[in-house]
């Protein structure tokens, strides 16, 4: 279970003092101090103030780091901020992906102290801003960011990511209309692919129940800034690599803000952790497919590239 890491990552975030620092802190406490796990930050300022880029590199067995083959999961904490201050007081909806990304850090972090070591390296990002902006959106306002888009997936998308998780709150929209979380089909340059069925498979054993989707377009995977309606960030990591791109979404029944105080529920964040924990375990050691090969080779030969829904268009 992975409530305790949860109730501290909410403990670390759920703060007008919430920084890099802290989480950098707690990671390499809990990874059994400093050296066995790689924890850092970066405070990046933007035109509308500045938020703490964290970077954690959890080693796996035969990982990359240790001269190994392990294929590298990475794992983003995507949001605007953790908290609206002034405009509200406490931590924000918004906040729920990088509680999931911290909480899933903390856990596997002290699972390598105590000798349970993944096959492959993870790679965990996010950012830590307590007094973001929020920004008018239908049918709920968004968060904003202090930085742009493109200063995120620069921070958060490293190249060593062979796959990527890209855990987002998206509750203010009328598209997913249940409590927990939900996962997006693979995004590959440009390409929308089918759901993986390992990734259902390992939601339906770590949740209970029956798989939850959701429906992604092709505004969602193109970059933020060009005009075009996107359903929120989740989906924006698939922007800036070319490696296989899915979005768990922390979900709820009804239209919640981002910018919304109470509104987030350990049990949903919970279940999201184990599920990502469980797929870094099965991806390191290659029984976790995030897209078929040959099926997209296929795609390639017969329709041609995509890659150009990764930039601003033609006439940016």
């Amino acid at each position: 279970m992975s409530f305790g890491a949860v109730l501290e990552a909410i403990a670390l975030l759920d703060s007008p003092k919430a920084c890099g620092q802290a989480v950098v802190d707690a990671v390499r406490a809990a990874g059994g101090g400093p050296g066995a796990v790689e924890a850092s930050y970066k405070t990046i300022y933007g035109e509308k103030g500045h938020t703490d880029f964290v970077k954690i590199s959890i080693p796996g067995k035969r990982g990359k780091s240790a001269g190994g083959n392990a294929p590298t999961l990475g794992i983003i904490g995507r949001l605007g901020g953790v908290g609206a201050r002034p405009e509200a007081i406490g931590m924000v909806s918004d906040a729920d992906g990088a509680v999931t990304a911290l909480a899933a850090a903390l856990k596997l972090s002290r699972m390598a102290a105590l000798g349970d070591t993944l096959p492959g390296d993870v790679i965990i990002c996010t950012h830590v801003c307590p007094n973001s902006p929020t920004l008018p959106h239908d049918p709920v306002p968004f968060m904003g960011a202090p930085v742009d888009m493109a200063t995120m997936n620069r921070h958060e998308v490293d190249p060593e990511m062979d796959a990527i998780l890209s855990i987002d709150t998206t509750k203010g929209n009328k598209i997913i209309n249940v409590r927990g979380f939900a996962i997006s089909p693979t995004v590959k340059d440009g390409y929308i692919l089918r759901v993986s069925e390992d990734l259902l498979d390992i939601m339906s054993i770590t949740t209970g129940k029956p798989p939850v989707t959701f429906p992604i377009t092709t505004q969602d995977i193109t970059p933020y800034g060009n005009g075009i309606y996107h359903l929120n960030s989740i989906l924006q990591p698939a922007t800036a690599t070319d490696k296989p791109v899915v979005g768990v979404a922390i979900t709820a029944c009804s239209v919640v803000p981002g910018c919304a105080t109470g509104a987030s529920h350990p049990t949903d964040i919970e279940e999201a952790t184990r599920f990502v924990i469980e797929v870094a375990k099965a991806f390191g050691t290659g029984k976790c497919r995030f897209y078929d090969e040959a099926e997209f080779a296929a795609l390639v030969r017969l329709y041609g590239p995509m890659t150009h829904l990764r930039t601003m268009g033609k006439y940016a």
